[in-house]
């Protein structure tokens, strides 16, 4: 088995497509499919099930891509490792995150402490978030929600209030907040299930025994906005991600702690790799705790540690 073999598997497998597997290694379309026939007839197995111009992952298939994002993932820590004594002049660091709105700010203060390093970052939901940064395709990931997982570390970043939104004709309109009762019965717009804004304020309408009537459910922050612009139905939304527009007003509800919040999670296996390592440094002097000399790089190190 040769590591050309195991390179041109690994590039076919991430993107199902030898056409784009060539391209991105610099090498003709047979040559990789001549690597990966190779590989298959050494060990006698089948790694792909070809249909037509379609490719999967057989199951022996999908157990070797594990083996191979550990190790190009490693490979790639090797180098950046001994590019160290350059310092932090070069590097890519890959970010996951669920929404722009938290991420902004750590970018912003990163590129301003390393302008040499490229940062990409992608935009997804939770579970595409989540399940990129254990496949070793982002280094970090700002989520809103973490369930306990032994190999990942989750420093809680920021909380913002969960706010109601109503079109400016709305009986709600003229006040400053509602309450939590206020809004029994009330026609309300939803995220899509999972959304983490949805689960904090049904969890606040159960414990207040309130029954809101969901008519509509939409998987896009944007889309709400407008659904309750024209009169549809109330909304709900992090106060971080609301954006004013003259035809919504936006009000706290006063008498329910109602939070979404934002974690920074990387895997604890990679805790000390050059970019995570830089990423949480930065990220130590953003955290709104521990305000004395050294307290938020302590904290930082702590729960790196952790």
């Amino acid at each position: 088995m040769r590591h050309t073999q195991l390179r041109s598997f690994h590039a076919v497998a991430q993107r199902l497509s030898f056409t784009a597997a060539a391209r991105e290694l610099g090498v003709s379309q047979p040559t990789i499919t001549t690597q990966v026939k190779s590989l298959e007839e050494e060990f006698g197995v089948e790694l792909f099930v070809r249909h037509g111009r379609r490719i999967e992952l057989t199951e022996t298939g999908g157990g070797l891509l594990d083996i191979t994002r550990r190790l190009f993932s490693d490979e790639k820590e090797a180098a950046d490792y001994l590019n160290e004594t350059r310092g932090l002049r070069t590097g890519h660091l890959k970010v996951g995150a669920v929404g722009p709105y938290h991420v902004t700010d750590m970018l912003a203060a990163f590129n301003a402490r390393h302008p040499g390093l490229y940062v990409s970052v992608a935009v997804g939901n939770s579970r595409d978030t989540l399940r990129d940064l254990l496949d070793y395709r982002t280094d970090v990931a700002v989520l809103a929600h973490v369930d306990p997982d032994p190999r990942l570390v989750a420093i809680p970043y920021r909380r913002h209030r969960v706010v109601v939104m109503c079109p400016t004709d709305h009986a709600f309109a003229s006040r400053r907040s509602v309450r939590a009762r206020d809004m029994e019965g009330q026609r309300l717009i939803v995220r899509e299930a999972g959304s983490t804004t949805r689960r904090a304020f049904d969890q606040a309408m159960r414990e207040g025994n309130v029954r809101p009537k969901v008519v509509m459910e939409i998987g896009s922050r944007e889309s709400i906005r407008e659904a309750v612009a024209k009169g549809i139905g109330l909304g709900v939304v992090s106060e971080a991600e609301f954006i004013p527009d003259p035809r919504i007003r936006a009000l706290q509800v006063s008498d329910a702690e109602i939070y979404t919040y934002a974690h920074v999670v990387h895997l604890r296996e990679r805790q000390n790799a050059r970019l995570v390592r830089a990423f949480l440094d930065v990220l130590a002097g953003l955290l709104p705790e521990a305000a004395s000399p050294g307290g938020r790089r302590a904290t930082a190190r702590r729960r790196r540690a952790a």
